[in-house]
Formats: structure tokens, C-alpha cells, sequence
């Protein structure tokens, strides 16, 4: 049975759940500008604009009004973020707020914004990529939010909320068909069990062909087949008592995500062994990847959580989360995305984290308190094989074979208190601080194998090293209710991202740790309603003082005991960045049936401090260059309106229109001691045109017609900057025109 035959019969099965369901209750209505928005950004519910920070919440009905099926659908419309697929990998997302962030998925590196789905924190990269259904909503943090969240979220935080079980019935159906051969299907199902047990399940699956064709064999790549499922509990045990469970798995099969060379491959030596046409033709969604390797990218990710949360008093409760998470992928990336073997791999990673976190929570007429504990353990064991037949002497030359077995164990425990106190009815302080220690503990070893001589006798590389950091994070916030509609607030936070190892050192020296990022961001804004809440306007201006700045930075050395040229990946803790810009969002709905809305972010990024020896031109620092991922400009102005048409329901006109200014897509963006910068490694301004149309006959069922990129942009999103292999320099690109049908039936 084909894959696609296989969704259907799911599918088919779905309906047949939703039949018997329960009655039709009237459909969930569209978020409008005038509603009040309760997050739990701070631990506690609060409303949006209560909130003295830069928080963007969206609900499940904003979520499809804007289009966004996974994560990388948020792209656009949170001011200063930069969230698209991670370059090569099918289910990695390169995440960046306000200049801050990692796009590198290997195991050893650290994200630099937390990812976390129902406050369990994601470690990885790697499988944050989710796609959405079953949310209740989704809250974007921007700046350090070291106190409350913890380490790796010195950009900030991204908070997936899973919808809880209750006793009112809920069910959803959908079902969406597009170009590219889509046919994806979501169902679920909630309700109570009894007058205390809640329980739901939700399913997911999606096939779908690939944006980039082979043209010799017609092969597909950066294609897409994945199931996802989730079962949920909610037992009010008693007034006071409640006790959340829940256990979720998904996996994913997918061809090779294939990016475009930019520029010659040569060999080990420099010279040329592929040279591409005086001017690269634009990407045209056609490869020819090395035949034989194979076409392939998978994962599994899977877990569960406890979430028990005690009333002690009408003030005071405790709260205690406990989880489990495990991830495993086997990715093959063609890293030169030629028919060359200069930089294929293979990289199989077994990834496993335990965490538990116990919470304090005291609400009085004046005072809000949050304090607790929390503890994590992380496993990553990877195997990985680097192919490089081609990179000695060219095609039909020698073998060479790299294989990497490494292991790392983090251990990390924290203690944070956070306190706000009124101090008039209308001013409000807020202080807290957070102390994390964490351990970290690898075990590298690095083996070559190859037909060139004297390559073959070279011993393994193999090393053992342990470290230990510590920081406190402190925050400090001032706000005050100017009007009953206006808010305005100052906010002095820090943050930092965990030290760590290289994971690939292949030689002697490259192993040494790097050490923690920090990060003291200072923000003023203001929250502020008009015209009978028809008008919301939120502004923030930022300052970031980003230091010890970890850089990958890549070379060539001489093997002393071969005397060949060797490539060299270090990391090191390379300067620090100056990073200031403005957060703008505006809502407007002057009347019931049209709402306008806007999100507008000004960034200004640069280099205090970038120290690199090879840059001796420029004495030995490389501070010119430009930050990656940290466009001036970006923003998104929408539209929405909908049509009564009386007995035949209504119809909803949803538009909006996406620009992002030029951006540097990699740290190393020109040629080594040189300020010539390398032009395939940036994007320049372009602008992204999104549209659908929704038709409700009834409170229950819905169709939409839905077209993103609508002028079928080609742009860069992602690139490899991997010269000192072979000279690879690849870049990755975003999704064509695509349209698609929805049809939507709930309860």
C-alpha cells in the first residue's frame, strides 16, 4: 500500500471518530484585536498586556489565519525573528531572536533559544520543527530569559501550549490537499471520562513530494512524510488537586534536503575539480547529488510528562513537572550538493534527556511570587561518517573514509526565585535571580581510513574531557499603568548559553572547551489599547550586550605526521556583538469585519569584539563583518475581513504580505583576511505574499482555499560555510508557490 493510500484509509478512519463524536456545539470564533490575550510567560496567568516584557501570543484560530502548519509558519509576523527550517536537515529549525541564536544542529552545540512544548525544555535543535495541531496556543518570549526559563535562552523562548482535556467536547477534523502531491490530515478528540477525567487524542500525518527534483533520475528531495500522536489526561482530583499527563510520538521519513553550491569545489591541495558556470544559474528546485548515497532522512521523537499541581491555599501552590524525552535521527547530507564525494556524511544520533522541576507559586493582594528547583540529565551518543572519495585528487583518485564516535553526558541543576510587588495600584516592581551549575562530560575518538599513502597508518584521535560552569542570571523590572489602557515598563535582564566541546575536533588542539555566552539586555516599552480596544499598539526598544560570542571558525592545518593540508573546525569564544533595534506591533479593527495588523522589527547589529588570527590584514580581528541572520528590517502587514452572508454562513478574506532586508546567511561571510565579502552567502530584500480564503457554511464546517509565496520567490534562507573541505559553500532555500485546500469540521 502506497503511503499516500495509507493516510487516506486514516483519514476515512477519522471521519468515522468525528461521526460519532457528540453533538455539534458552535465553532471556536477567530481571535480579534479587542480580546484579551492570557499568557503564562512569567509562570503565572496574566494578561498580554500586562506583561512587562516583549511577549507575541497566538491562539489556534490565529495560527491558521496566518497560515502556520509547523513552527517556521511564525516566520514574519513576531518582530526581529528569524525561525526557518536548519540548513540540510528536514527536522532541525534555525531560530533567531533579535540577532541572538545557533543554526548549527550538530550534537555538541547548544541552542541559544529555548524551545519549550508545555514548560519541557527541547535541548536540541533538532525536533523543535513541529508541526502544529492540538495547541491551544503558542507564546514567543524575546530577550534573556535566564531567570524564569534558564540556560540557552539568551535570545529568549519559544512556548508551545498543547490544549488540555476538560470537560467540554472538543473535535477536530481536517483534511488539506495541494500541489507537490500534499495530502495531510489532522484529528482530534477530547471530552470527559468521568465527572473528574478529562482525556484527548490528536493525529497527525502529512506526504508530500519533494521542491527539488533530480533531472537525470527524477528523484524527489526536500520532500516530506511524517505521522505524529498524542494522548492527553487531565484528572481534577479534587478542587485543589490536579494532575496533567500526557505522552506524545512522532517520525518522520523524508528524501535528502539538497541546498546549491555556490562557487568551485577543489581538492584537498586547491585544486579545481568542479567548476561552475561564470554566473550560478539561480536555483531552479533542481539537483544531482552524489548517486549512491543514500536518499534519506529519519527521525523518531518521542516522550512523556507529569504535571501535578497542588492549591495548598487560596494563595500558595505547588507545582511539580516531570519528564522524559528521547530523540533519535539518521540524516545523510550532501553537504557540497554535487554529484562529487567532497563532503557527504552520514550523522546518527541517539539523544535522551530526564528533567524534573518542582515550583512555588504565591499569589497575594500585593505580591506574586515564583520560585523552584530544577534538574536535567542529557545523553547524545553519535556515530557519523564523513565520504570524501573526490577530495584528495578528484574523481577516480584515492578513498577516504572519517568515521566520529562521540558521547556527552550534561548534568544541570538550578534554583530562581522571581518576585513582583505592588507598590501602588498602579506601579509595579519585579525582581529575580537565577544560579545554574552544569557538568558536562565527552568522549570523542576520530578515525581515517584511505587508499592515499600514509593516510592509512594514521593512529585514531580520541580524547576525554570535563567541565564545570556556573552562573547567576539576575532580572529587574519596572512598570507602571500610566492610563487604565496604557502600560509602560523598563526591563534589565541576563542571560546565558551553556559552554561546551567541539564536536569536530579531528585534531589535536581543536578540543579545548569554549565557554559560556552572556548576555545583559535593556528594554523600555509600552503596552497600550485605543479607541475602546480597538486599537492595540505595542512598542519596545532593546540594547543587548552580547559577550564572549562562540564562533565556529575553520582553516587548514598540516598534519605533522602526514604532511598533508588538514581541515580545522574550532570553536572559540571569538568577541562580542552590540545588538539595539525596535519591536513594533500594531492591531486595528475599526470595524467588526475588518481587522488590520502589523508587525515591524528594526535591528542593529555589529561586532564590538570578533578576534580571528587569520585575519592579520586587519589585525587579527574580523569585528567588520556582518552578523548572520540580522536584517535590519523585517515585518508583515495583514488583512482580514469577513463577509456575512446571511444563511450561507460567512466568508473570510485573510492577506498579508512579508518583507525581510538583506541578510548575512553564515558567521563566515567573506573570504579569509579579506573584507570581500563572498555574495552567494547572503539574501538580498525580498518580500513573501501569503493569501487564503474561508468559506463557513455552518458553525461546524469550513473550506479555504490557501496560497503561500504567492509570487514565487526564490530566496535563501540557510548556508554552509565549509571551504576549508574541499572549498563547499552551499546555500538552502525556501518553499515555491504553493496552494493548497482545507477542509475543517469541529465540535
Amino acid at each position: 500500500m502506497t503511503t499516500r493510500a495509507v493516510w487516506l484509509a486514516a483519514l476515512c478512519a477519522g471521519v468515522s471518530t468525528f461521526a460519532v463524536g457528540g453533538v455539534a456545539l458552535a465553532q471556536e470564533p477567530a481571535a480579534t484585536s479587542e480580546e484579551e490575550v492570557i499568557v503564562t510567560a512569567r509562570r503565572t496567568e496574566e494578561s498580554l498586556q500586562e506583561v512587562p516584557a516583549s511577549v507575541s501570543a497566538f491562539s489556534e484560530q490565529t495560527l491558521e489565519r496566518i497560515g502556520a502548519n509547523d513552527t517556521t509558519g511564525l516566520q514574519g509576523a513576531v518582530p526581529n525573528l528569524n525561525i526557518v527550517q536548519g540548513r540540510g536537515s528536514s527536522n532541525a529549525t534555525n531560530i533567531y531572536i533579535r540577532g541572538v541564536g545557533q543554526p548549527d544542529a550538530l550534537q555538541t552545540f547548544d541552542p541559544a533559544v529555548g524551545f519549550y512544548v508545555d514548560d519541557v525544555y527541547y535541548s536540541r535543535i533538532r525536533g523543535t520543527q513541529l508541526d502544529l495541531f492540538d495547541i491551544q496556543r503558542i507564546e514567543v518570549l524575546r530577550g534573556p530569559q535566564g531567570t524564569l526559563y534558564g540556560k540557552n535562552t539568551i535570545g529568549g523562548a519559544v512556548r508551545v501550549i498543547t490544549r488540555r482535556p476538560s470537560q467540554d467536547p472538543h473535535g477536530l477534523f481536517q483534511v488539506t490537499a495541494g500541489d507537490y502531491g500534499l495530502l495531510e490530515g489532522r484529528v482530534g478528540a477530547s471530552g470527559p471520562l468521568t465527572d473528574t477525567l478529562a482525556g484527548g487524542v490528536a493525529l497527525f500525518g502529512t506526504t508530500r513530494d519533494g521542491y527539488v527534483t533530480n533531472p537525470v533520475t527524477g528523484e524527489d528531495y526536500n520532500d516530506r512524510n511524517a505521522w505524529a500522536g498524542r494522548v492527553a489526561l487531565a484528572w481534577d482530583a479534587a478542587p485543589n488537586l490536579s494532575v496533567d499527563w500526557n505522552a506524545d510520538y512522532s517520525a518522520e521519513d523524508n528524501a535528502l534536503v539538497m541546498g546549491q553550491p555556490i562557487n568551485t569545489l577543489t581538492t584537498l591541495f586547491g585544486v579545481p575539480i568542479l567548476v561552475l558556470p561564470t554566473q550560478v544559474p539561480e536555483f531552479n528546485f533542481t539537483a544531482t547529488p552524489t548517486p549512491g548515497l543514500p536518499n534519506s532522512t529519519q527521525l523518531t521523537h518521542w516522550g512523556s510528562a507529569l504535571n501535578v499541581n497542588w492549591d495548598v491555599t487560596d494563595n500558595f501552590s505547588i507545582r511539580s513537572i516531570t519528564a522524559f524525552r528521547n530523540l533519535e535521527n539518521t540524516d545523510y547530507v550532501d553537504i557540497d550538493a554535487t554529484t562529487l564525494e567532497t563532503g557527504d556524511v552520514l550523522v546518527d544520533v541517539d539523544q535522551d534527556q530526564t528533567s524534573q522541576e518542582f515550583q512555588g507559586t504565591y499569589q497575594g493582594e500585593r505580591l506574586t511570587f515564583v520560585g523552584g528547583l530544577y534538574y536535567m540529565v542529557e545523553n547524545v551518543t553519535s556515530h557519523q561518517e564523513a565520504f570524501a572519495d573526490d577530495l584528495l585528487t578528484g574523481p577516480g583518485g584515492f578513498t577516504f573514509l572519517r568515521t566520529i564516535n562521540d558521547d556527552l553526558q550534561t548534568t544541570s541543576w538550578a534554583a530562581y526565585a522571581n518576585a513582583s510587588y505592588a507598590i501602588t495600584p498602579r506601579l509595579n516592581a519585579s525582581v529575580g535571580v537565577r544560579y545554574t551549575e552544569e557538568e558536562k562530560e565527552y568522549f570523542r575518538t576520530t578515525s581515517t581510513f584511505s587508499t592515499f599513502p600514509g593516510l592509512t597508518l594514521n593512529p585514531a584521535f580520541a580524547f576525554t574531557i570535563n567541565e564545570t560552569w556556573t552562573d547567576t542570571s539576575p532580572m529587574v523590572s519596572l512598570d507602571y499603568q500610566a492610563m487604565d489602557n496604557v502600560l509602560l515598563y523598563a526591563r534589565v535582564a541576563r542571560g546565558f548559553k551553556s559552554g561546551g566541546f567541539n564536536g569536530r575536533a579531528n585534531n589535536p588542539g581543536e578540543q579545548a572547551p569554549y565557554q559560556p555566552e552572556t548576555m545583559t539586555s535593556y528594554e523600555v516599552g509600552v503596552k497600550s489599547d485605543w479607541f475602546d480596544n480597538t486599537l492595540r499598539a505595542n512598542l519596545a526598544l532593546f540594547y543587548n550586550d552580547y559577550q564572549d560570542f562562540q564562533a565556529r571558525v575553520s582553516g587548514l592545518v598540516i598534519d605533522p605526521g602526514t604532511g598533508l593540508p588538514s581541515p580545522e573546525l574550532s570553536v572559540l569564544n571569538a568577541g562580542k556583538l552590540e545588538i539595539s533595534g525596535v519591536d513594533l506591533e500594531l492591531s486595528y479593527s475599526p470595524i467588526d469585519a475588518l481587522t488590520l495588523d502589523a508587525q515591524v522589527g528594526y535591528l542593529d547589529a555589529a561586532y564590538g569584539e570578533f578576534a580571528d588570527s587569520r585575519f592579520a590584514a586587519f589585525g587579527g580581528s574580523r569585528a567588520f563583518q556582518e552578523p548572520a541572520f540580522s536584517p535590519d528590517w523585517t515585518a508583515r502587514f495583514g488583512a482580514r475581513y469577513v463577509f456575512d452572508l446571511g444563511d450561507h454562513g460567512d466568508l473570510e478574506l485573510n492577506g498579508s504580505a512579508r518583507f525581510r532586508s538583506r541578510m548575512a546567511l553564515a558567521v563566515d561571510n567573506t573570504l579569509t583576511n579579506s573584507a570581500t565579502e563572498i555574495p552567494g552567502l547572503f539574501q538580498d530584500d525580498y518580500w513573501l505574499y501569503d493569501a487564503n480564503i474561508t468559506w463557513r457554511p455552518t458553525d461546524v464546517f469550513s473550506v479555504a482555499l490557501v496560497g503561500r509565496n504567492l509570487s514565487d520567490e526564490v530566496y535563501r534562507t540557510d548556508g554552509q560555510e565549509f571551504s576549508s573541505v574541499g572549498n563547499i559553500r552551499t546555500v538552502y532555500y525556501g518553499a515555491p508557490r504553493t496552494v493548497s485546500v482545507v477542509f475543517t469540521a469541529r465540535y
